[in-house]
């Protein structure tokens, strides 16, 4: 493949990570006015976006078989579609049910077949080793970019025309990244030279009987119940504090800003430094500016503050998890192995977004979520250490 073609697939890649991502962020906006509308009450709405960061995780290693099997345009596009549907639908929901179809599976699972583990996957077949982290990095700066320009359109469009039609803008925004999922297309990994492959099946097994594998799950969880803590009841903690939801909707945005630098300055140092210990540098970071943020006063200044912070470290995880997992096994079945990491990512996320609905409703604030988190941070920055970065030898298949 030649640059031209390469840098059109990154291009892609980004887009579709800025759409995916900034419209799933967005709809933490979205938690006051669907239950003022509805009626359900926080438990059943964070339900539904639980159940959401859950499938988000389950749907994300089996698209990635698809496309390890299949190729990644038609697994892509497929994910879309549905996510615009999800999202179109929200407005019709008045039901749990409905609300957790909408949220829970088709916003999800969407946004697994079009998310990270595929592209990455996609992008660990075209690229050589050296490109991989830098280009891993572009493609997630792209879901920065997207939260820092769709939060805040969001909350205009909210403002502008009711919560309703914003949805209903934002199920077109997704539909109109559709035409993308062409460049994404014939990227399905070449057969070996020598012998037959190892089979998928044998791939994974031999994954979940390695130690490293199991402990880079074991840290991907925390970082999905922060991120899904946050992205669900950043709003709510916002209204706790008695601050207009104006912060809430540029806290979310600068969190995506920053994140920016955090993706592209974790792409440049994984050329530089382990990504071990890069991930416990960032998880720990994590659990010292929630400890500073729950000290200080709740002020405009101090959330902003607070969100720059978390953007640096927000995304900025993934790269390396992607790229220790790619070093752990190559490149052949990236997407289904990031795939079930990614699932460790979002049971963690499943928890964030449902306990911290419990948690409020049982307490009146989300201190305990902040403790917990503060917690399990400092658990992922220990477990990541012990890794070791080298390739795991894989059983030869005879012809």
């Amino acid at each position: 493949m030649n640059r031209s073609s390469i840098v059109l697939v990154l291009a892609a890649a980004a887009a579709i990570t800025a759409a995916t991502f900034g419209i799933r962020m967005a709809t933490g906006l979205f938690v006051g006015p669907i239950n003022t509308q509805t009626g359900l009450g926080l438990v059943a709405v964070s339900f539904a976006f639980g159940v959401g960061q859950l499938m988000w995780g389950l749907a994300q290693p089996v698209a990635g078989a698809l496309a390890d099997r299949h190729g990644t345009g038609r697994v892509v596009a497929g994910g879309i579609v549905l996510v615009a549907a999800g999202v179109a639908l929200v407005p019709f929901a008045q039901t749990t049910v409905v609300l957790v179809i909408a949220i829970g599976v088709l916003v999800a699972a969407g946004a697994g077949a079009a998310g990270l583990s595929v592209l990455f996957g996609a992008i660990g077949r075209l690229l050589p080793v050296e490109k991989r982290a830098m280009a891993s990095a572009i493609v997630n700066a792209g879901g920065s970019l997207g939260q820092f320009t769709i939060v805040p359109l969001a909350q205009a469009l909210i403002g502008w025309g009711g919560w309703m039609p914003a949805l209903w803008w934002l199920a077109m925004l997704m539909l109109a990244t559709l035409p993308l999922a062409w460049f994404l297309r014939g990227t399905h990994g070449p057969a070996p030279a020598h012998g037959k492959e190892e089979r998928m099946g044998a791939t994974v097994r031999r994954a979940f009987g390695d130690r490293n594998y199991l402990l880079l799950n074991a840290g991907f969880f925390t970082c999905g119940f922060h991120v899904a803590f946050i992205m669900t009841h950043l709003p709510g903690v916002v209204a706790s504090c008695q601050l207009p939801p104006s912060v809430a909707a540029w806290s979310l945005g600068v969190i995506g800003l920053f994140n920016l630098a955090g993706s592209l300055g974790i792409g440049w140092a994984m050329g530089r430094w382990r990504s071990r210990s890069l991930l416990a540098i960032v998880y720990a970071t994590r659990a010292v500016s929630v400890l500073v943020f729950l000290a200080a006063p709740k002020t405009e200044v101090t959330f902003v503050l607070f969100s720059a912070v978390l953007g640096l470290t927000w995304l900025s995880t993934v790269p390396p998890t992607a790229g220790l997992v790619a070093k752990f096994y190559g490149p052949r079945y990236m997407a289904t192995l990031f795939g079930i990491v990614m699932l460790s990512h979002q049971i963690g996320g499943f928890l964030g977004a449902y306990l911290g609905g419990k948690a409020f409703t049982a307490s009146g604030s989300y201190d305990w979520m902040w403790w917990a988190d503060i917690a399990l941070a400092l658990f992922a920055a220990a477990v990541h250490l012990p890794i070791r970065e080298k390739p795991v030898r894989a059983v030869p298949v005879p012809a």
